[in-house]
């Protein structure tokens, strides 16, 4: 039996009026998700526990079958495993998102953010701009990574976990109250706008139409990981297949493989057959027992507001992956248990996430049901399947 998780990240919504009172997953064309729930399981699944931030670390975490008040130490430190960044005891990770702040004649803690991710900006722009704010600001205390897209990372030598707030909870708004308490780190931000916003590269972005890369952003604070090995856990040879730091950062940690997928950015354009083609080839050829497809479009969708393309992001994992791993899957002869889920709501009413559970679909190559039934929120609460502790569910895919 081969096992695989599909994660739309972000994919759960709230019901909007312009869609007839649906969501986007039950308005989306989905007729794969909608077949598999019709020959399997579907239900809820509460992947963030009570008290702790609804990120994609802590549901992806749980949605691996890490419980999260065990395991979770901060975002950041699981993306520095995936940078392959050597972290001291001592050492504090921080995400450093290159982001887009208003521009008026105004101090810094007057500006707006309009922008978490810069035009979704490409690892090579941003690694520019990273470059520059090194030049400035590096020192033995403070030293800059590259990431991938908007997404990179600072290492504090000696540092403290401090409260920092997530810039996609904060679009739209003025940033003075959320800046960080730290007066270091937030006179790094504000030095930053100063270094980036006339920056000759952005200067071209602008002229381009896209939103200036003008500032650094700090989150996410936390320590050294230590996850178990996914292997030794489970009994099960994993593979990782994700654009997104974070993901390969977890994968890292718990031993599992990372595959990287060329043309896979975690963007609404990314590489969706490719991701689908390397887990069939990981679970066909290449001996391994689980893969885990990790899809980024649907969340940073929803951070942006933007229906129409949380819609196509949706159709797109349905045709372009969970299709294709389906039919090459049948096609192998090889018996498989798939997994369908969000981690967490990312609804476009608030572009940003939420603790609500989230629906999932559970579907066992070997066991074909026939009945009417579609994979959405609305439906999945229907069922009556509830699993309280979202780190649990990996047991009912592995169960035999």
């Amino acid at each position: 039996m081969k096992y695989i998780v599909v994660l739309g990240d972000g994919m759960a919504d709230e019901p909007i009026e312009s869609l007839g009172g649906k969501t986007p997953l039950a308005h989306a064309n989905t007729p794969m998700m909608d077949e598999l729930a019709g020959k399997g399981v579907i239900g809820l699944a509460h992947t963030i526990p009570e008290g702790m931030s609804p990120g994609s670390d802590t549901a992806n975490l749980a949605v691996l079958g890490y419980y999260p008040r065990k395991y979770y130490t901060g975002r950041s430190p699981l993306e520095a495993l995936s940078i392959g960044v050597p972290m001291k005891e001592t050492d504090i990770a921080i995400r450093c998102n290159i982001v887009t702040v208003s521009e008026e004649d105004v101090p810094y803690e007057q500006r707006t953010i309009i922008d978490h991710s810069s035009s979704e900006i490409s690892t090579e722009d941003a690694a520019v701009l990273l470059e520059a704010v090194r030049a400035e600001l590096q020192n033995e205390m403070f030293k800059y990574y590259v990431g991938t897209s908007y997404r990179h990372l600072l290492i504090w030598d000696k540092g403290e976990v401090v409260e920092l707030t997530p810039p996609h909870d904060i679009l739209g708004k003025v940033i003075g109250e959320y800046l960080p308490k730290e007066n270091l780190l937030a006179e790094m931000m504000k030095k930053s706008y100063d270094i980036l916003n006339n920056h000759p590269l952005n200067v071209e972005r602008a002229k381009r139409g896209l939103n200036k890369a003008n500032s650094i952003w700090f989150w996410g604070a936390g320590t050294r990981p230590n996850l178990d090995s996914f292997q030794e856990k489970t009994g099960k040879r994993g593979v990782m297949i994700s654009a997104v730091d974070l993901l390969k950062g977890i994968a890292v940690g718990a031993e599992m493989t990372n595959i990287i997928v060329p043309g896979a950015d975690g963007t609404l354009h990314t590489n969706y057959e490719g991701k689908a083609m390397a887990a069939v080839k990981a679970l066909t050829e290449d001996g391994y027992d689980f893969a885990y497809i990790h899809v980024e479009a649907p969340d940073e969708m929803g951070h942006q507001g933007s229906l129409a393309n949380k819609l196509e992001a949706i159709e797109a994992l349905d045709q372009k992956v969970i299709a294709v791993v389906k039919k090459e899957m049948d096609a192998s002869g090889e018996p498989y248990r798939i997994l369908i889920m969000p981690d967490h709501p990312t609804p476009i009413r608030l572009r940003t996430h939420t603790s609500n559970p989230v629906p999932y679909l559970l579907y066992d190559s070997t066991r074909e049901r026939k009945m009417v039934q579609h994979y959405n929120e609305a439906e999945a609460a229907q069922s009556g399947n509830v699993e309280p502790e979202g780190y649990r569910l990996i047991e009912q895919l592995f169960a035999e």
